[in-house]
């Protein structure tokens, strides 16, 4: 029996969150929890923000973090690969041991990389889309991205939409990375087109962006984007 609570940000901003939530989401879709997790939404910002919310419940003071029982997991990538072993029927890793060890290599390389990108072109679902001129150093990680994904779906994409054929942590690592594609006008070939296309075509995802735009808080630096 899991007791699952996940702490997690902004859903307009917070993309960290929406790699967490959408493994665990696709865990309580393909797998029955018992009692279904809760979600605790915290602030990035102004009063019960993280700096004094979440510190009781992270040891890092940050977003997301899970809590099984007693045991605390931080950071998403954690989150994704306790949530691979400890609910191995969803299957959030591919079967294959190569397409595996692919997978798990262009999730740590999202983990670890792309600053440009995460600081022209943040995270926020609800915005209208605009059109973001790239800097040389963003449009050089963009075409790194649409190259791990070219390569993802030639080589192990048949059985599905995805990076890897079903949705698997990789896929919920690039999520956020395709918001920011249609949120900032990036232009994009048919193949990554259609992955992103995928992406917000998943329940899970259009249940985060719905609430996203219910939210009531808003946080300056992410708005005035572009502007």
């Amino acid at each position: 029996m899991a007791d699952l609570t996940l702490f997690i940000g902004n859903k307009a901003y917070s993309s960290w969150s929406l790699r967490a939530w959408l493994a665990l989401e696709h865990v309580a879709r393909n797998v029955a929890i018992d009692p279904p997790y809760r979600e605790v939404i915290i602030p990035l910002e102004g009063p019960g923000s993280r700096t004094t919310a979440i510190r009781p419940h992270s040891p890092s003071g940050k977003v997301p973090v899970l809590r099984d029982g007693d045991l605390l997991v931080w950071d998403s990538l954690a989150i994704c690969e306790y949530l691979a072993e400890s609910f191995p029927t969803a299957k959030l890793w591919p079967d294959d041991r190569a397409a595996r060890a692919v997978a798990r290599s262009v999730s740590a390389e999202m983990h670890s990389g792309f600053p440009a990108l995460r600081e022209q072109m943040t995270m926020n679902v609800r915005r209208d889309p605009i059109v973001l001129p790239p800097t040389p150093a963003v449009a050089d990680e963009i075409a790194r991205i649409v190259a791990v994904w070219h390569d993802c779906r030639k080589r192990f994409g048949a059985g599905g939409s995805f990076l890897f054929g079903r949705f698997s942590v990789a896929d919920a690592m690039y999520a956020p990375v395709a918001t920011r594609f249609r949120t900032y006008g990036v232009p994009l070939d048919d193949v990554s087109r259609a992955y992103v296309d995928a992406i917000y075509a998943m329940p899970e995802m259009q249940k985060w962006i719905l609430d996203a735009k219910w939210e009531t808080w808003a946080i300056e630096a992410y708005e005035r984007v572009g502007k």
